[in-house]
């Protein structure tokens, strides 16, 4: 009962389906097709139809250089086992960046049960962003659907960090199991808005100044495992200036914030491969958590490191923490070079806007 189908281009024009359970040769690319097959009968003599679970997992099998594609191979047999019998599965692998994101789109309007994010908090991220197109949630255009698309997670990649929130390892055992009970429970996301331009999703974690510079650099040494984080930061480092930055906080008034170096949004609770940042963030309660670092320097990191890591910053002098249902960050110089990432995704620079959406996606948990 497994169906295999490898997607090279997935546009928003084209029907994202999921045939009758087969297996389709990778030389014959096929889309998969959620319209048929929705139900099947369970040992013949029973008059009520049993509804087959439509499951889209996505994979960049490039993820972890490499790792995640021969993972999933691995895990193939597993999931086919524990699943095959009761689900109609979709594999799509992805072939460069948002492509996620478009098969996302697609599956949620074909009314898939589930989208799985196989892989890091990168794909994550692009999946969470598929469930949203031009500022709106994507519409489940299949009348008979029960229920919305759950998002549904597989951590693999490098961080995995907001697999951490949810005290979840990186064991595709574990995560299967997780998904063949299809347990619900919503989250919350975060939006990042600016003028003139359109919106943009994440679940984990935004940050801004030096810690998504850190981010922006350690992209580049993803070879390195866990260790392109350090090597980011400690590439940021050099030519970095605190900056003064005007911030607003639940549409309030605007107040600076004097040398800053850092100011991480909080969705959920690690960031930088497990570093514990927003430690009493919780994306099931309907707002963020903000910390924001002030004055900071390079030696300031390396005598603090462990303390960013067990989550006990905040006792730190020039380290604040408040709640917050909306925040707006500018750079009061108008330089235009302050970094913005969330999730670990470069984003761009200020100004900014970031808002919660609570209760805004079902996650299978």
């Amino acid at each position: 009962m497994f169906c295999c189908c490898y997607h090279i281009v997935v546009s928003f024009g084209a029907r994202f389906s999921m045939a009758k359970p087969s297996v389709l040769r990778a030389e014959n690319p096929k889309s998969p097709d959620l319209s048929s097959d929705r139900s099947i009968f369970r040992g013949g003599s029973s008059s009520y139809p049993i509804r087959r679970r439509d499951l889209v997992f996505v994979v960049n099998p490039r993820g972890a250089n490499g790792r995640t594609g021969k993972e999933w191979k691995e895990m193939l047999p597993y999931l086919q086992s524990h699943l095959g019998s009761d689900c109609n599965i979709c594999e799509s692998l992805t072939s460069g960046p948002s492509h996620a994101t478009d098969i996302t789109r697609e599956a949620i309007r074909e009314g898939a049960d589930a989208v799985i994010a196989v892989g890091g908090d990168g794909t994550l991220h692009e999946v969470v962003n598929g469930f949203f197109w031009d500022g709106k949630p994507v519409a489940n255009q299949n009348t008979e659907a029960v229920h919305s698309t759950a998002l549904g997670l597989i951590p693999l990649g490098t961080g995995s960090d907001f697999a951490r929130t949810l005290g979840w390892k990186n064991d595709p055992c574990e995560a299967i199991e997780r998904i063949a009970r299809g347990v619900r429970s919503r989250v919350d996301i975060g939006v990042i808005s600016r003028e003139g331009e359109g919106s943009h999703y994440f679940i984990n974690v935004a940050d801004i100044h030096l810690t998504a510079k850190s981010g922006y650099y350690a992209s580049r040494y993803k070879k390195f495992g866990n260790l392109c984080y350090v090597i980011g930061t400690l590439q940021a480092f050099f030519g970095h200036c605190n900056q003064d930055l005007r911030i607003k906080v639940n549409e309030g008034e605007w107040q600076t914030y004097s040398q800053v170096t850092a100011v991480c949004i909080g969705n959920a609770k690690y960031f930088g491969g497990g570093m514990k940042i927003t430690p009493n963030a919780d994306p099931h309660s309907g707002s963020f958590e903000v910390v924001i670092l002030q004055d900071f320097k390079w030696y300031d990191f390396i005598l603090k490191l462990h303390k960013l890591y067990n989550g006990t910053h905040l006792s730190v002098n020039n380290v604040t923490s408040r709640n917050v249902y909306t925040i707006e960050v500018d750079d009061i110089s108008g330089s235009g070079s302050i970094f913005i990432q969330s999730d670990g995704e470069h984003l761009g620079f200020l100004p900014r806007k970031l808002s919660i959406l609570p209760a805004a996606i079902e996650m299978i948990c």
